[in-house]
């Protein structure tokens, strides 16, 4: 049965499930070799895929789309090229199969060794986010796997595109395309059949809106990677300096806003309301960021629309950030414990005590000081593209590259022993 001759989502990830035998035995240069082809693929048909995008969007603006998602939708030149850019960087990461990750001897003369291993079918579930469909397939060829994607309506001439590209590339080097398969032309049907997969796909990872991923988790018997919104926060401590407060805060979220390493609330000392709130609320005003703030804020900078209890709970993926003043550390770690996703926090403060309290104390995917949030990323933590960011805590938390589409296995070495 080829993709083509499929005429259920079901048959289409068993497609999926027998070709991740053969992937799963490529050697580490025949994965690297593919993912170049695949990067070159992608170059060469950059005109056909942005025309494809530029129809998503056309469609995506016509029904209401939002901003930030047709932010994450466009594909331009320099996007496909950064596509085909983070496809060589996976080629060029270590092999995460076959790692020995621990090895012993029992008493018996039984030798074990522990192994990284391929999952087999990785699933995706997401939203408005082509990049998505060529991050996952990539990382999930690379280690081993082969991959279902269901990207939803907004994205799927973009999508369709882009598979087409990559199972091209994967046939002409001699590899079972259907490694890469998509249920998009079953729509919602197809996002059902995916969750329900069990015992034909092997993990489960949704990305997108907090809503998509909630409806995800609660529907899938397939095992899930949970990642999460990002309702993310920046603490500004008392000795916090100006420039560095001012800039990190600006940069974490102008730099890309849509995004769910952007921050989205601010805590500020209010040791230091006076002497920060309102550069920084000006720093954000110039780049048209509407400031959301609490009483002592309005009071210390003008232009800020009063912030409502649901602000605090908002992850707004726009031009919008909401903004406290607490009365100490203890008061912007409650605040935190009460309204994050767990997913990144920053602390900025030139008191060592302040910092090394907010690194251990904070409970999320990953806690920084005197750095922008926007460092949460696969490409930046080194990963090459990601999985996603999990916000869980079973299996993996954080960036997930690599290492987190493999799962393990023992390997025992006998010479005839049985137990007594």
């Amino acid at each position: 049965m080829t993709a083509t001759a499929a005429t259920t989502a079901r048959d289409r990830m068993l497609l999926a499930k027998e070709a991740a035998r053969s992937v799963g035995r490529l050697t580490d240069a025949e994965k690297r070799d593919a993912l170049l082809a695949i990067a070159d693929a992608i170059e060469a048909a950059t005109p056909a895929i942005v025309e494809a995008n530029a129809e998503d969007l056309e469609r995506g603006r016509a029904t209401g789309l939002s901003v930030a998602l047709q932010d994450r939708l466009r594909l331009d030149d320099p996007r496909v090229g950064a596509l085909a850019t983070a496809v060589r960087e996976v080629a060029a990461l270590p092999d995460p199969v076959g790692r020995v990750l621990d090895e012993r001897v029992l008493p018996n003369g039984v030798a074990l060794t522990k192994v990284s291993v391929p999952f087999g079918v990785v699933g995706s579930i997401y939203e408005a986010r082509p990049n998505v469909t060529v991050d996952i397939a990539a990382l999930a060829l690379r280690s081993g796997n082969a991959v279902v994607l269901r990207g939803g309506t907004a994205a799927e001439l973009t999508n369709a595109a882009l598979v087409d590209v990559m199972r091209d590339a994967l046939a002409d080097r001699g590899i079972d395309p259907e490694a890469i398969q998509t249920v998009d032309s079953f729509g919602r049907e197809g996002a059902r059949e995916l969750m329900h997969a069990r015992g034909i796909v092997d993990v489960l990872v949704p990305r997108g809106s907090a809503q998509l991923i909630e409806a995800v988790v609660t529907e899938s018997s397939v095992p899930v990677i949970e990642t999460g919104a990002g309702v993310v926060h920046i603490v500004l401590d008392a000795s916090a300096p100006l420039e560095w407060a001012r800039d990190i805060v600006v940069n974490a979220k102008v730099q890309r806003p849509s995004v769910c390493n952007a921050v989205e609330t601010v805590l500020v000392h209010r040791d230091a309301a006076e002497r920060l709130v309102s550069p920084v609320v000006a720093a954000l005003q110039e780049q048209g960021v509407t400031v959301h703030g609490d009483d002592r804020v309005s009071a210390l900078a003008e232009g800020v629309v009063p912030a409502t209890d649901d602000d605090w709970a908002t992850e707004y993926l726009s031009l919008d950030l909401s903004m406290r003043v607490v009365d100490d550390l203890d008061d912007a770690l409650a605040h935190i414990r009460r309204y994050s996703t767990h997913h990144t926090e920053s602390i900025i403060t030139q008191d060592d005590a302040s910092a090394e309290r907010f690194l251990a104390e904070v409970d999320s995917a990953v806690v920084m000081a005197n750095a922008s949030t926007r460092f949460t990323d696969g490409a930046e933590f080194g990963f090459g593209a990601e999985v996603g960011i999990s916000t869980q805590k079973l299996h993996a938390r954080g960036p997930m590259g690599l290492a987190e589409l493999t799962s393990t296995k023992w390997i025992a070495r006998g010479a005839g022993q049985v137990r007594e």
